[in-house]
Protein backbone atom coordinates (compact mmCIF):
# COMPACT_ATOMS: atom_id res chain seq x y z
CA UNK A 1 0.00 0.00 0.00
CA UNK A 2 1.39 3.56 -0.94
CA UNK A 3 -0.26 6.53 0.40
CA UNK A 4 -0.22 9.67 -1.35
CA UNK A 5 -1.24 12.73 -0.08
CA UNK A 6 -2.58 15.77 -2.09
CA UNK A 7 -1.98 19.66 0.03
CA UNK A 8 -1.76 22.71 -0.88
CA UNK A 9 1.18 23.60 0.94
CA UNK A 10 3.53 21.23 3.38
CA UNK A 11 2.05 22.15 7.19
CA UNK A 12 -1.27 21.05 5.41
CA UNK A 13 0.05 17.23 5.74
CA UNK A 14 0.40 17.60 9.49
CA UNK A 15 -2.34 19.97 10.55
CA UNK A 16 -4.69 17.58 8.45
CA UNK A 17 -2.81 14.19 7.63
CA UNK A 18 -0.68 13.23 10.34
CA UNK A 19 -2.40 10.25 11.07
CA UNK A 20 -2.18 8.88 7.54
CA UNK A 21 2.13 10.19 8.09
CA UNK A 22 1.88 7.99 11.24
CA UNK A 23 0.77 4.88 9.84
CA UNK A 24 2.54 2.22 11.19
CA UNK A 25 2.69 -0.11 8.32
CA UNK A 26 5.50 1.20 7.59
CA UNK A 27 5.10 2.03 3.68
CA UNK A 28 6.13 4.92 1.35
CA UNK A 29 4.01 7.76 1.38
CA UNK A 30 4.15 10.42 -1.09
CA UNK A 31 3.48 14.22 -0.43
CA UNK A 32 2.42 16.22 -3.21
CA UNK A 33 2.43 20.14 -2.64
CA UNK A 34 0.54 22.14 -4.91
CA UNK A 35 2.08 25.09 -3.94
CA UNK A 36 5.35 23.90 -5.90
CA UNK A 37 3.75 21.16 -7.97
CA UNK A 38 6.59 18.89 -6.90
CA UNK A 39 6.30 15.51 -5.20
CA UNK A 40 7.87 14.67 -1.89
CA UNK A 41 9.25 11.00 -1.13
CA UNK A 42 8.77 10.01 2.67
CA UNK A 43 10.37 6.38 2.25
CA UNK A 44 9.35 3.09 3.80
CA UNK A 45 10.66 2.17 7.40
CA UNK A 46 10.87 5.90 8.63
CA UNK A 47 9.31 6.90 11.63
CA UNK A 48 7.06 10.08 12.47
CA UNK A 49 9.81 12.12 13.35
CA UNK A 50 11.64 11.83 10.14
CA UNK A 51 9.29 12.23 8.02
CA UNK A 52 8.21 15.70 9.81
CA UNK A 53 11.97 16.47 9.32
CA UNK A 54 11.41 16.00 6.05
CA UNK A 55 8.47 18.37 5.53
CA UNK A 56 10.33 21.17 7.99
CA UNK A 57 11.97 22.58 5.60
CA UNK A 58 9.09 22.79 2.56
CA UNK A 59 7.09 25.16 5.34
CA UNK A 60 8.19 28.37 4.00
CA UNK A 61 6.62 32.17 4.35
CA UNK A 62 3.10 32.78 2.39
CA UNK A 63 4.02 34.46 -0.66
CA UNK A 64 0.94 36.05 -2.34
CA UNK A 65 -2.05 34.38 -3.25
CA UNK A 66 -1.20 30.30 -3.57
CA UNK A 67 -3.90 28.45 -5.27
CA UNK A 68 -4.37 24.75 -7.06
CA UNK A 69 -1.85 23.48 -9.97
CA UNK A 70 -5.27 22.48 -11.90
CA UNK A 71 -6.57 18.87 -12.39
CA UNK A 72 -4.16 18.22 -15.07
CA UNK A 73 -1.17 19.37 -13.63
CA UNK A 74 -1.79 17.40 -10.35
CA UNK A 75 -3.00 14.02 -12.56
CA UNK A 76 0.59 13.88 -13.80
CA UNK A 77 2.07 14.52 -10.34
CA UNK A 78 0.00 11.35 -9.34
CA UNK A 79 0.77 9.58 -12.07
CA UNK A 80 4.58 9.93 -11.65
CA UNK A 81 4.22 9.48 -8.41
CA UNK A 82 2.45 6.42 -8.77
CA UNK A 83 4.83 5.17 -11.26
CA UNK A 84 8.01 6.00 -9.13
CA UNK A 85 6.29 4.09 -5.85
CA UNK A 86 6.16 1.24 -8.27
CA UNK A 87 2.23 0.46 -7.88
CA UNK A 88 1.98 -0.74 -11.23
CA UNK A 89 3.66 -4.30 -9.90
CA UNK A 90 0.30 -4.87 -7.69
CA UNK A 91 0.93 -2.22 -4.55
CA UNK A 92 -2.95 -0.26 -4.15
CA UNK A 93 -2.51 3.02 -4.02
CA UNK A 94 -4.68 5.60 -2.02
CA UNK A 95 -5.39 9.32 -2.47
CA UNK A 96 -5.74 11.69 0.54
CA UNK A 97 -6.35 15.48 0.00
CA UNK A 98 -8.26 18.58 1.26
CA UNK A 99 -12.36 18.61 1.16
CA UNK A 100 -13.86 20.23 -1.56
CA UNK A 101 -16.11 22.14 1.30
CA UNK A 102 -13.02 23.43 3.25
CA UNK A 103 -13.66 27.37 4.23
CA UNK A 104 -10.04 28.31 2.94
CA UNK A 105 -10.55 28.37 -1.07
CA UNK A 106 -7.35 27.52 -2.03
CA UNK A 107 -7.46 24.44 0.10
CA UNK A 108 -11.34 23.51 -1.38
CA UNK A 109 -10.62 24.45 -4.91
CA UNK A 110 -7.22 21.73 -4.56
CA UNK A 111 -9.48 18.94 -3.31
CA UNK A 112 -11.73 19.31 -5.74
CA UNK A 113 -8.99 19.67 -8.65
CA UNK A 114 -7.45 16.12 -6.79
CA UNK A 115 -10.64 14.49 -7.30
CA UNK A 116 -11.04 15.44 -10.82
CA UNK A 117 -7.43 14.38 -11.37
CA UNK A 118 -8.10 10.69 -9.96
CA UNK A 119 -11.35 10.62 -11.60
CA UNK A 120 -9.70 8.68 -14.91
CA UNK A 121 -9.49 4.55 -14.76
CA UNK A 122 -7.32 2.78 -12.61
CA UNK A 123 -6.84 5.62 -10.21
CA UNK A 124 -7.14 4.86 -6.97
CA UNK A 125 -9.97 6.22 -4.21
CA UNK A 126 -9.98 9.66 -2.72
CA UNK A 127 -10.82 10.05 0.64
CA UNK A 128 -10.73 14.11 1.65
CA UNK A 129 -10.24 15.83 5.30
CA UNK A 130 -12.85 17.78 6.72
CA UNK A 131 -10.21 20.19 7.22
CA UNK A 132 -11.35 23.85 8.37
CA UNK A 133 -14.99 23.92 8.18
CA UNK A 134 -16.27 26.50 10.27
CA UNK A 135 -19.95 26.69 8.91
CA UNK A 136 -20.76 22.98 7.81
CA UNK A 137 -20.72 19.64 9.90
CA UNK A 138 -19.90 16.79 8.36
CA UNK A 139 -21.18 13.16 8.33
CA UNK A 140 -17.46 11.76 8.03
CA UNK A 141 -16.33 7.83 6.77
CA UNK A 142 -12.95 7.69 8.79
CA UNK A 143 -12.42 9.47 12.02
CA UNK A 144 -8.81 9.11 13.57
CA UNK A 145 -8.65 10.61 16.79
CA UNK A 146 -4.97 11.07 17.79
CA UNK A 147 -3.24 10.05 21.11
CA UNK A 148 -1.65 12.32 23.29
CA UNK A 149 2.01 11.19 21.57
CA UNK A 150 0.69 12.39 18.15
CA UNK A 151 -0.56 15.32 19.56
CA UNK A 152 2.44 16.13 21.01
CA UNK A 153 4.04 15.69 17.74
CA UNK A 154 1.78 18.04 15.77
CA UNK A 155 2.16 21.08 18.22
CA UNK A 156 5.68 20.60 18.20
CA UNK A 157 6.04 20.55 14.55
CA UNK A 158 3.72 23.93 14.54
CA UNK A 159 5.49 25.43 17.13
CA UNK A 160 9.28 24.70 15.76
CA UNK A 161 8.30 24.85 11.86
CA UNK A 162 4.99 27.11 11.66
CA UNK A 163 5.89 29.83 14.18
CA UNK A 164 5.58 32.58 11.20
CA UNK A 165 2.04 31.04 10.46
CA UNK A 166 0.41 31.80 13.40
CA UNK A 167 0.97 35.51 13.56
CA UNK A 168 -0.26 35.27 9.40
CA UNK A 169 -2.52 37.92 8.35
CA UNK A 170 -3.83 36.42 5.22
CA UNK A 171 -6.86 34.54 6.76
CA UNK A 172 -6.22 31.52 4.57
CA UNK A 173 -2.74 30.57 5.63
CA UNK A 174 -2.72 31.29 9.82
CA UNK A 175 -2.65 28.63 11.55
CA UNK A 176 -5.20 28.89 14.59
CA UNK A 177 -6.28 26.56 16.93
CA UNK A 178 -9.12 25.59 15.23
CA UNK A 179 -6.59 24.20 12.17
CA UNK A 180 -5.13 22.02 14.41
CA UNK A 181 -7.29 19.17 15.09
CA UNK A 182 -6.85 16.49 17.28
CA UNK A 183 -9.50 14.20 15.79
CA UNK A 184 -8.59 14.21 11.66
CA UNK A 185 -11.93 13.33 9.88
CA UNK A 186 -12.46 12.01 6.33
CA UNK A 187 -14.77 11.38 4.08
CA UNK A 188 -15.38 9.87 0.40
CA UNK A 189 -17.56 12.02 -2.22
CA UNK A 190 -19.43 10.91 -5.44
CA UNK A 191 -18.37 13.63 -8.19
CA UNK A 192 -21.93 15.15 -7.87
CA UNK A 193 -21.49 15.77 -3.96
CA UNK A 194 -17.89 17.07 -4.38
CA UNK A 195 -19.01 19.55 -6.97
CA UNK A 196 -21.84 20.55 -4.39
CA UNK A 197 -20.11 20.86 -2.24
CA UNK A 198 -17.37 23.36 -3.15
CA UNK A 199 -20.12 25.60 -5.05
CA UNK A 200 -21.93 25.90 -1.81
CA UNK A 201 -19.21 27.30 -0.10
CA UNK A 202 -18.55 29.79 -2.86
CA UNK A 203 -19.60 33.24 -3.07
CA UNK A 204 -21.57 34.85 -6.43
CA UNK A 205 -18.59 33.78 -8.85
CA UNK A 206 -18.40 31.35 -11.55
CA UNK A 207 -17.38 28.75 -9.11
CA UNK A 208 -20.84 29.00 -7.33
CA UNK A 209 -22.78 28.12 -10.45
CA UNK A 210 -20.72 25.48 -11.34
CA UNK A 211 -23.69 23.23 -10.30
CA UNK A 212 -27.54 23.81 -11.23
CA UNK A 213 -29.19 24.95 -7.69
CA UNK A 214 -26.40 25.64 -5.76
CA UNK A 215 -28.08 26.23 -2.70
CA UNK A 216 -30.75 23.52 -3.63
CA UNK A 217 -33.68 25.90 -3.47
CA UNK A 218 -35.31 23.19 -5.60
CA UNK A 219 -34.85 20.36 -3.15
CA UNK A 220 -34.56 22.61 0.58
CA UNK A 221 -38.08 22.44 2.68
CA UNK A 222 -36.21 25.66 4.77
CA UNK A 223 -35.86 27.41 1.46
CA UNK A 224 -39.23 26.42 -0.03
CA UNK A 225 -40.74 28.07 2.75
CA UNK A 226 -38.17 30.83 2.63
CA UNK A 227 -39.41 31.36 -0.66
CA UNK A 228 -43.07 31.00 -0.61
CA UNK A 229 -43.36 33.13 2.16
CA UNK A 230 -41.39 36.21 0.75
CA UNK A 231 -44.32 35.98 -2.60
CA UNK A 232 -46.94 36.21 0.03
CA UNK A 233 -45.31 38.91 1.08
CA UNK A 234 -44.83 40.79 -1.78
CA UNK A 235 -48.33 39.63 -3.21
CA UNK A 236 -49.68 40.96 0.13
CA UNK A 237 -47.93 44.22 0.43
CA UNK A 238 -47.87 45.12 -3.64
CA UNK A 239 -50.56 44.00 -5.50
CA UNK A 240 -50.04 42.55 -9.17
CA UNK A 241 -52.07 45.39 -10.59
CA UNK A 242 -49.92 47.71 -9.46
CA UNK A 243 -46.72 47.30 -12.75
CA UNK A 244 -43.83 45.65 -13.09
CA UNK A 245 -41.72 43.94 -10.37
CA UNK A 246 -37.95 44.49 -10.42
CA UNK A 247 -36.41 41.11 -9.23
CA UNK A 248 -32.31 41.72 -8.43
CA UNK A 249 -30.38 39.28 -8.10
CA UNK A 250 -32.71 36.37 -9.51
CA UNK A 251 -30.46 33.75 -9.82
CA UNK A 252 -32.12 30.51 -11.60
CA UNK A 253 -35.83 32.10 -11.09
CA UNK A 254 -37.22 30.42 -8.13
CA UNK A 255 -38.53 33.02 -6.48
CA UNK A 256 -39.67 34.76 -9.82
CA UNK A 257 -41.52 31.73 -10.78
CA UNK A 258 -43.43 32.10 -7.49
CA UNK A 259 -44.27 35.64 -8.79
CA UNK A 260 -45.43 35.16 -12.32
CA UNK A 261 -47.44 32.53 -11.27
CA UNK A 262 -48.93 34.84 -8.87
CA UNK A 263 -49.56 37.16 -11.85
CA UNK A 264 -46.72 39.65 -11.66
CA UNK A 265 -44.88 41.14 -14.54
CA UNK A 266 -41.41 40.49 -13.27
CA UNK A 267 -38.01 41.92 -14.82
CA UNK A 268 -35.48 39.15 -12.96
CA UNK A 269 -32.01 40.82 -13.52
CA UNK A 270 -29.07 38.69 -13.50
CA UNK A 271 -25.60 40.03 -13.89
CA UNK A 272 -23.63 35.97 -13.49
CA UNK A 273 -23.43 35.33 -16.61
CA UNK A 274 -23.84 31.42 -16.05
CA UNK A 275 -26.72 32.03 -13.95
CA UNK A 276 -28.46 34.20 -16.55
CA UNK A 277 -29.52 31.71 -19.21
CA UNK A 278 -30.40 29.32 -17.04
CA UNK A 279 -32.24 32.00 -15.65
CA UNK A 280 -33.99 32.52 -19.39
CA UNK A 281 -34.83 28.84 -20.02
CA UNK A 282 -36.49 28.49 -17.10
CA UNK A 283 -38.92 31.67 -17.08
CA UNK A 284 -39.46 30.39 -20.84
CA UNK A 285 -42.82 30.51 -21.16
CA UNK A 286 -43.44 31.86 -17.75
CA UNK A 287 -46.08 34.98 -18.43
CA UNK A 288 -44.60 38.30 -18.25
CA UNK A 289 -41.32 37.78 -17.58
CA UNK A 290 -38.02 39.69 -18.92
CA UNK A 291 -34.24 38.99 -18.43
CA UNK A 292 -31.45 41.14 -18.44
CA UNK A 293 -28.13 41.15 -16.99
CA UNK A 294 -28.19 44.68 -14.82
CA UNK A 295 -26.76 44.76 -11.59
CA UNK A 296 -27.53 47.24 -8.73
CA UNK A 297 -25.50 49.33 -9.89
CA UNK A 298 -26.92 49.25 -13.57
CA UNK A 299 -30.16 49.85 -11.53
CA UNK A 300 -29.70 53.02 -10.47
CA UNK A 301 -27.87 54.62 -13.65
CA UNK A 302 -31.07 53.92 -15.37
CA UNK A 303 -32.98 56.54 -16.12
CA UNK A 304 -36.02 57.59 -18.23
CA UNK A 305 -37.50 54.71 -18.37
CA UNK A 306 -41.23 53.55 -16.60
CA UNK A 307 -41.02 53.26 -12.50
CA UNK A 308 -41.37 50.16 -11.27
CA UNK A 309 -44.36 48.85 -8.58
CA UNK A 310 -41.28 47.86 -6.26
CA UNK A 311 -37.95 46.64 -6.73
CA UNK A 312 -37.34 43.37 -4.55
CA UNK A 313 -32.98 43.22 -2.87
CA UNK A 314 -34.23 39.13 -1.39
CA UNK A 315 -30.65 37.56 -0.02
CA UNK A 316 -28.51 39.66 -1.86
CA UNK A 317 -27.48 42.27 0.02
CA UNK A 318 -25.02 40.41 1.07
CA UNK A 319 -21.56 41.47 -0.72
CA UNK A 320 -20.96 45.05 0.28
CA UNK A 321 -23.21 47.15 -2.05
CA UNK A 322 -23.21 50.41 -1.22
CA UNK A 323 -27.10 51.38 0.04
CA UNK A 324 -26.81 54.67 -0.76
CA UNK A 325 -27.70 53.48 -4.50
CA UNK A 326 -31.34 52.50 -3.72
CA UNK A 327 -32.22 56.50 -3.87
CA UNK A 328 -31.84 56.57 -7.03
CA UNK A 329 -33.61 53.34 -8.47
CA UNK A 330 -37.10 54.40 -10.01
CA UNK A 331 -39.45 52.83 -7.73
CA UNK A 332 -41.19 54.06 -4.11
CA UNK A 333 -40.93 50.63 -3.03
CA UNK A 334 -38.51 48.52 -2.19
CA UNK A 335 -38.55 44.92 -0.78
CA UNK A 336 -35.82 43.80 1.63
CA UNK A 337 -34.68 40.09 2.76
CA UNK A 338 -31.61 39.16 5.20
CA UNK A 339 -30.77 36.86 7.96
CA UNK A 340 -31.81 38.73 10.85
CA UNK A 341 -28.00 39.70 12.22
CA UNK A 342 -27.49 41.38 8.77
CA UNK A 343 -30.98 43.15 8.62
CA UNK A 344 -29.51 44.99 12.27
CA UNK A 345 -26.29 45.49 11.39
CA UNK A 346 -25.92 46.58 7.78
CA UNK A 347 -29.26 47.89 6.83
CA UNK A 348 -31.03 49.26 9.86
CA UNK A 349 -28.42 51.73 10.74
CA UNK A 350 -28.50 52.97 7.16
CA UNK A 351 -32.02 53.20 6.87
CA UNK A 352 -31.90 55.50 10.42
CA UNK A 353 -29.43 58.26 8.88
CA UNK A 354 -31.73 57.69 5.43
CA UNK A 355 -33.95 60.74 4.67
CA UNK A 356 -35.10 59.10 1.09
CA UNK A 357 -36.48 56.16 2.76
CA UNK A 358 -38.67 54.86 5.72
CA UNK A 359 -39.53 51.36 7.23
CA UNK A 360 -43.17 50.33 6.60
CA UNK A 361 -43.20 46.62 8.28
CA UNK A 362 -41.36 44.03 9.43
CA UNK A 363 -41.93 40.39 9.28
CA UNK A 364 -40.46 37.20 9.56
CA UNK A 365 -40.25 35.07 6.36
CA UNK A 366 -39.12 31.91 8.45
CA UNK A 367 -37.08 31.13 11.03
CA UNK A 368 -33.73 29.88 11.83
CA UNK A 369 -33.60 25.91 11.39
CA UNK A 370 -30.64 23.15 11.14
CA UNK A 371 -30.79 21.30 7.84
CA UNK A 372 -28.82 18.96 5.57
CA UNK A 373 -27.27 19.49 2.76
CA UNK A 374 -25.60 18.02 -0.12
CA UNK A 375 -27.29 15.11 -0.07
CA UNK A 376 -26.83 14.50 3.52
CA UNK A 377 -23.30 14.64 3.60
CA UNK A 378 -23.13 17.43 5.87
CA UNK A 379 -25.64 20.01 7.75
CA UNK A 380 -25.05 23.24 8.88
CA UNK A 381 -27.98 26.01 10.77
CA UNK A 382 -29.51 28.35 8.36
CA UNK A 383 -30.59 31.59 10.12
CA UNK A 384 -33.63 32.81 8.73
CA UNK A 385 -34.92 35.54 6.71
CA UNK A 386 -36.42 38.66 7.86
CA UNK A 387 -38.24 41.28 5.35
CA UNK A 388 -38.04 44.97 5.94
CA UNK A 389 -40.49 46.68 3.33
CA UNK A 390 -38.75 50.15 2.30
CA UNK A 391 -41.37 52.94 1.64
CA UNK A 392 -39.85 56.64 -0.44
CA UNK A 393 -40.64 59.49 1.60
CA UNK A 394 -42.87 61.83 0.67
CA UNK A 395 -40.32 64.44 0.60
CA UNK A 396 -37.92 62.77 -1.50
Amino acid sequence: MIDIVVVLRAEDAVLDFLSVLADDRGGETRVILGDRAEALTLPAGTDLAERLDLLAPYVGPVAGHITSPGPDALAGLIRDADADAGTGAGRPVRIWTHSPADNRRSRGRLGRDTAIACAGPGQGPVRHAVGYSPYLQFLSDLDRPLDRRLIAAKLDFVNRSCGHLLAEEAPEYVVQTPRIPATERFFDTEPDQRERLFALLASLDDEAASVVDPWEFGSSPYESERLDATAAWVRDRCPATDGTLVEVGACEGALTHRLAAAGFAVRATEPNPVFRPRLAAALAGAGAVTVDDADLAGLAKEDGGPRAAAHLLIEMLYYGQDLALLDDLATDLVFVALEPDALRTRVRPWLERSTTWRADGEVVLVPPRVETVCAGRAYLSKRGSVGLLLRRTAAS
